[in-house]
């Protein structure tokens, strides 16, 4: 079998039953990140020292050892995006503030799936804070899409996107404040899981701008892949304020093909907004909707009814305002050490008043009631995860959807407003557009039914062509 091109659970089944070791999973997988990593610039901090030593402390472990899971992902290896702490390594945020930062401790989903004989590989590349729609920042550079290497493989998960696609580690541990896994994982043809508000403990870090916003998010070639993921590192802890409600229905990966029949499913093409879509967009996801109806589901074509004045400027103020809380002083001493466009962000957080703020977060309650009560007829919501595939890397967002010019924001019409309302949601990959490039649907449901998200996810994935299962063939003349 191949060891690049297959998936975490076959690699890990192989490493349980001692067919190949947890080593040699580990260097096939440094060898591929040492051909294909100069082209992507999708990993950093990547130490073969450590990720080996790593490797043969699990090829230590009897088969009978008492890790979480049974070890169910005993050798996959893995990355994490450079916003999240592996205790010892180097963890920038993408910025020349913490250049030199290494942590001191590990976050709990890093130190579950450690627990459980995952193999960390190093950072994931991401913006400046995690707080852009693409991949770049001063520190690192820009991230490239595995698909097209002129194009931005989007943000701020742009690094582990890239990797997942490329092969270049099984599974991606990521963040997403609002649509950060979900969007890359669109551009790059991988599963990107955001689950519920506090269904993943995160009490160990760097502060948050966005308050309540930003979870722990999941990335693989294959929705068994993240459900396995997710039992693995899922779980509350006292010191993180959400674990305290909505607890996710575990575990989900013995249960993704149960039957869709009689579920109810809402088909938003556009969820209510006035938003431009790729023609090809739309029409994919109008065709992921009558694969759920196939698979048994009752797909009825209709949008969310959203408080009056709901947009993404609207609730912006939380994360500028979040921005100039951590960093405003750093930012007023030393504005060069800040890429530009988070410099903005922190500018206009500096000089919002606490009504603004307040405004904000009364809107965010008013939307959690109104998807509360939309979710009390409905069990999933259908949506595309962005309205165009990647743009040029160059950009900021897309210039034209749809041949129509708009702002550098229109690429994220269809994830924020799920982090504000604690949801859990997933992209997954379902087709590619006349260029080539992958398009994903997102499936959303209430907060606390992260398993019917990917149990839907599942049965997308089995309708969709076969093509996103395996890494990303890269050109010959950078393989």
């Amino acid at each position: 079998m191949n060891l690049i091109e297959a998936s975490a659970l076959e690699v890990a089944a192989l490493v349980r039953s001692r067919q190949v070791s947890a080593r040699e999973v580990a260097q096939a997988t440094l060898d591929h990140i040492e051909r294909c990593n100069p082209a992507l610039n999708a990993l950093i901090h990547v130490d073969p020292q450590r990720v080996l030593a790593d490797a043969d402390a699990v090829d230590r472990n009897g088969p009978d050892d008492t890790a979480p899971t049974g070890a169910l992902l005993r050798g996959a290896t893995f990355s994490v995006k450079d916003n999240l702490w592996v205790q010892g390594r180097p963890a920038s945020q993408g910025s020349r503030l913490f250049a030199d930062f290494v942590a001191p401790a590990s976050a709990l989903a890093v130190e579950r799936l450690q627990a459980a004989r995952g193999v960390a590989l190093g950072g994931s590349n991401c913006s400046e804070f995690a707080c852009k729609g693409n991949t770049t920042n001063l520190v690192h550079g820009a991230t490239r899409n595995p698909w097209d290497l002129t194009r931005t493989p989007g943000g701020s998960s742009g690094g582990a996107a890239a990797a997942v696609a490329a092969g270049m580690g099984h599974l991606a541990l990521c963040t997403d404040g609002g649509g950060s896994t979900r969007r890359p994982a669109a551009h790059t043809g991988v599963v990107g899981f955001k689950p519920s508000a506090g269904a993943i403990a995160h009490p160990v870090g760097f502060a948050e701008p966005v308050f309540g916003n930003s979870v722990v998010g999941l990335m693989a070639r294959t929705v068994e892949d993240v459900a396995a993921l997710f039992d693995t590192v899922a779980g509350g802890d006292p010191r993180d304020p959400l674990c305290v409600a909505g607890a996710p229905q575990l575990p989900t990966a013995a249960h993704l093909q149960n039957t869709l029949k009689g579920l109810r499913v809402a088909f938003s093409p556009r969820l209510g907004f006035d938003v431009v879509v790729d023609p090809d967009v739309a029409a994919a996801t109008a065709q992921a909707a009558a694969w759920l109806r196939n698979a048994g589901a009752d797909v009825i074509e209709t949008d969310p009814q959203w408080p009056q004045g709901t947009s993404e400027d609207a609730l912006m103020p939380l994360q500028f305002s979040g921005l100039a809380a951590i960093h405003g002083e750093a930012f007023l001493q030393n504005p060069a050490l800040f890429d530009p466009d988070i410099g903005a962000q922190i500018e206009r957080g500096l000089t919002l008043r606490g009504a603004d703020v307040a405004s904000a977060l009364l809107h965010r309650e008013a939307l959690y009631r109104s998807l509360a009560d939309f979710f009390n007829h409905f069990a999933l919501l259908l949506t595309p995860t962005t309205p165009c595939v990647a743009w040029p890397l160059q950009d900021l967002g897309p210039r034209t959807i749809a041949g129509q010019a708009v702002s550098p924001r229109a690429h994220a019409a269809f994830t924020p407003v799920f982090n504000h309302v604690y949801a859990p949601a997933c992209s997954v990959p379902i087709a590619l557009d006349r260029q080539g490039l992958p398009i994903g649907a997102q499936l959303v449901a209430s907060r606390g039914q992260d398993a019917t998200v990917l149990r839907a996810a599942w049965h997308l994935q089995s309708a969709a062509p076969a093509r996103f299962r395996q890494p990303v063939p890269f050109p010959p003349s950078l393989a």
